[in-house]
């Protein structure tokens, strides 16, 4: 028995990190997934790798600051499988850079990116997930929705505070609907987003000297805390903030 047997998923930012692991476990875990991206040879590849694995995934072009992409992508998912229970707004960016660095035109990007797309694909889901009697959204945020940090962009850091309160927005206003909204916060993740970081030497042993738990996260560890939000086991769970970070905001 998988963890999300019969259960439909639709996942942003799915060709690769955190967004390709959740996608693959979730399969893994009996779900048919729905899965986006602008990285389109990265998709199609993941889509082929999940196939061979036995499960069973749909790949579709998914530029999250397009409506009409989420409107297409919702429907993609409600014709070929019959309904949707999960939404993943996994897709962000981050611009590392100073409040003075930080452009106006990087600051709209980022802002589209990381919140307007956790918006549309919220509202685009939301009737959908309302006609299957309800299902949860898991809104990937970060420890930078939490605190600020040093080493952060203060325009991603905006971006991941709106993704907070948006989730906690959307848990109170639909769970009338039976529709669970919860936020995911990881620490540094060993992924593209990070490598400029994480694969300096130097800024490496910086940051991980920040963690108690003395590495940096594996995209694995952020997909299993994204499983459990969206499996029943959680059905009490919503408008909470799931913090994955190794107990870098614990001090």
């Amino acid at each position: 028995m998988g963890r999300l047997d019969g259960k439909v998923a639709l996942i942003s930012g799915g060709a690769r990190g955190q967004g390709e692991t959740e996608a693959k476990l979730f399969c893994r875990e009996g779900a048919t997934v729905v899965f986006g991206d602008v990285l389109d040879d990265e998709g199609h590849k993941v889509e082929a790798e999940i196939r061979a694995a036995g499960g069973e995934a749909t790949y579709v072009h998914l530029n999250v600051t397009s409506e009409s992409d989420w409107r297409a992508a919702v429907d993609t998912v409600v014709q070929k499988y019959g309904k949707l229970d999960i939404l993943v707004n996994n897709a962000g960016i981050l611009i590392r850079k100073g409040i003075e660095e930080t452009t106006e035109d990087d600051w709209d990007r980022i802002m589209a990116v990381n919140v307007k797309g956790v918006f549309m694909g919220t509202k685009y889901a939301l009737p959908a997930l309302r006609q299957a009697g309800g299902g949860s959204i898991i809104n990937i945020s970060s420890t930078a929705g939490l605190v600020g940090s040093p080493y952060g962009s203060a325009a991603y850091t905006a971006t991941k505070g709106a993704v907070r309160l948006f989730t906690k927005a959307t848990a109170t206003q639909h769970a009338k609907d039976k529709i669970r909204c919860n936020s995911v916060h990881p620490g540094p993740i060993d992924t593209e987003m990070m490598r400029d970081v994480l694969g300096d030497p130097t800024l490496r042993e910086e940051r991980l000297q920040r963690i108690p738990l003395g590495r940096a996260g594996k995209a694995e560890d952020v997909a299993y805390g994204v499983l459990y939000l969206a499996s029943e086991e959680a059905s009490f769970v919503t408008g909470s903030e799931l913090v994955i970070d190794g107990g870098s905001t614990a001090q």
